[in-house]
């Protein structure tokens, strides 16, 4: 995974648990390096012994921390100047999971080994309900994409309800059902 996905780690680690927590689980995970770069690859392995410190430092389920952070990235890659991007590929929710594929293969030009997901869109319940079907070479990280999607829905004012439907290992992919039930509350602003 590139430098940038470990940068969000430590970027959600760090303001959600604070500067000592990090410090314990960047030595719990063995990382020698004070600092990763973002357009530099790392091997799929630093990332997840970051999940695995983390669920032991701050005592909680790898999926959560995936979750969590799931969110935590949908802000973090608007932040640090991917918020323009993220708009080109769609207005609305919808619009923007249909073009993900489209989006990865356009992030692909500026990383270039990036080995991305990939994402079908289905419409059910007369479009009040999608269904995303996800698939990945990389194993464990189901939880991460329902935190995005949680995010997505914030930063597309829309209250969604996500819940995985179908398990790679017992299917051939995994699919998450998107339910949308209204936009964001008064005062609850969208990420930007």
């Amino acid at each position: 995974m590139y430098g940038l996905v470990n940068q969000a780690v430590e970027d959600f680690v760090r303001r959600g648990f604070g500067d000592a927590a990090w410090q314990r689980i960047r030595e719990g995970a063995g990382l020698s390096h004070e600092m990763f770069v973002s357009m530099d690859g790392y091997p799929d392995e630093v990332t997840y012994k970051l999940v695995g410190a983390a669920s032991e430092v701050l005592n909680l389920d790898a999926a959560q921390i995936l979750e969590s952070f799931g969110e935590h990235w949908v802000l973090y890659t608007a932040q640090e100047g991917y918020g323009e991007m993220l708009s080109m590929f769609g207005a609305s929710l919808e619009e923007f999971l249909g073009n993900l594929d489209n989006m990865h293969s356009h992030v692909g030009l500026t990383f270039p080994d990036l080995r991305p997901p990939s994402f079908q869109l289905e419409r059910v319940d007369g479009g009040r309900g999608l269904l995303l079907h996800y698939r990945s070479e990389r194993m464990g990280l189901a939880p991460m994409v329902i935190g995005l999607l949680k995010g997505l829905g914030r930063r597309f004012d829309e209250n969604v309800v996500v819940r995985q439907t179908a398990h790679r290992g017992l299917d051939d992919h995994d699919v998450f059902r998107i339910d949308r039930i209204g936009p964001v509350a008064a005062g609850a602003s969208p990420q930007q």
